[in-house]
């Protein structure tokens, strides 16, 4: 929820900073600033890598408190920004926070419950990300559109009573409690040596594949529908309701996506499941942007093909099945944290290159469904991959 707020306020909240900062708030403005504050989210959630060694080293619950306490204060900050700066520092601290309570939520889930179990774990922990968009989204209907874009940042303050229930409720997985690895060792260095380095490089290619593809489309997503009710005739309030509601349709595939995962990754393993999720998104975001986008009447088309794109948009919670079985107790935060942050850094610089194509075409479908490119080469890289079907959780 935290995480999509922005991309929901992105329009109203810039075009009123916008003009507090000096700037011009034409559209094509909006659409560089709202680029470049979403690289500066991005390069939040890259550092966020620095969770994983702090929780193999003291824990996964207490660290976990600690990242959704991070995210949630730096998103409700934001209601207090005065200039598009500003904005841009509380964005880069939120997704400090929220990029390592993914990594540890995985990390914990895989550790804490039983082997038969633990996979479909994966996939039931990934739809709370997608419950939160959709959880956005209805906040986006009733909240923003009679209290403005201050208040949505206002209702990210909520998730700060999730860090309290953690801190005093949560137990440390057994696993972690029994283990005697040799602390002096960089859990950061380890997962780049033998046998490790191999696994560790494919891993962060294909995260950042499925980043870089994934965020440029779920981001401009909402601009793009209110672009698309706009030539419907909609009003700007009409306009954000559709958008709510196509965001919501996206969360609702995305949510079904992730329970069929697991059953994908058992039955076809890991590498050939991640491959289907890939090629669907690619054929989506090419249809989505490519295609509905220009049509005359293309806001329902382009609704549509979102749903789907939502379903294939569940290939994350292969991740989270798939990445702890490759790792040890000693260096799995590390490495979960890693794999799925290093590649936010890469999505950043994409982001800006697309917000600059963007405003270089004029025009917002073509560029984004250029991202599918992402997904091509995260086939390529996944006959590298380690395939782990059948394996259970290593100590």
């Amino acid at each position: 929820m935290d995480s999509v707020i922005y991309a929901l306020v992105l329009n109203p909240a810039l075009t009123e900073l916008l003009p507090r900062s000096g700037i011009e708030a034409s559209p094509a403005n909006v659409g560089w600033a709202g680029s470049i504050l979403f690289a500066l989210f991005l390069t939040g959630w890259g550092l966020s890598l620095v969770w994983g060694p702090i929780a193999d080293r003291f824990g996964r619950s207490r660290v976990l408190a600690c990242t959704i306490f991070v995210y949630a204060i730096f998103t409700g900050f934001a209601a207090l920004s005065q200039s598009v700066w500003q904005l841009g520092l509380f964005r880069l601290l939120a997704g400090i926070g929220i990029g390592g309570e993914w990594a540890l939520a995985g990390t914990y889930v895989a550790e804490a419950w039983p082997e038969d179990r633990r996979k479909m774990g994966a996939g039931y922990l990934q739809t709370g990300y997608y419950a939160g968009f959709f959880l956005a989204s209805a906040l986006n209907y009733t909240v923003a559109t009679h209290y403005g874009w201050r208040a949505m940042f206002w209702c990210g303050l909520a998730p700060v009573v999730v860090a309290f229930l953690v801190l005093m409720c949560v137990k440390e997985p057994q696993r972690w409690n029994g283990e005697k690895a040799v602390r002096g060792q960089s859990p950061l260095r380890r997962i780049f040596m033998a046998p490790y380095t191999r696994r560790t490089l494919v891993n962060t290619a294909l995260l950042a594949a499925a980043i870089c593809g994934l965020w440029a489309a779920a981001v401009y997503a909402p601009t793009a529908i209110a672009l698309l009710a706009e030539q419907a005739g909609m009003t700007p309030r009409q306009g954000v309701k559709m958008s709510s509601l196509g965001m919501g349709l996206l969360s609702l595939g995305t949510i079904l996506g992730c329970l069929a995962a697991p059953l994908f990754a058992e039955r076809i393993g890991r590498r050939i499941a991640l491959a289907s999720y890939f090629l669907g998104m690619a054929v989506c975001i090419l249809l989505g942007f490519g295609w509905a986008f220009y049509l005359p009447h293309g806001l329902r088309p382009f609704i549509i093909v979102l749903m789907f794109l939502g379903f294939f948009g569940g290939n994350f919670a292969i991740f989270g099945l798939w990445l702890p079985e490759q790792y040890p107790t000693s260096v799995r935060a590390t490495a979960f944290a890693f794999t799925t942050s290093f590649g936010r850094f890469l999505a950043a610089g994409i982001d800006l290159a697309l917000g600059a194509l963007v405003v270089r075409m004029g025009t917002l479908g073509k560029p984004v469904a250029l991202t599918a490119i992402a997904f091509g080469v995260g086939l390529l890289a996944i006959p590298f991959a380690m395939e782990t079907k059948g394996a259970t959780l290593p100590d």
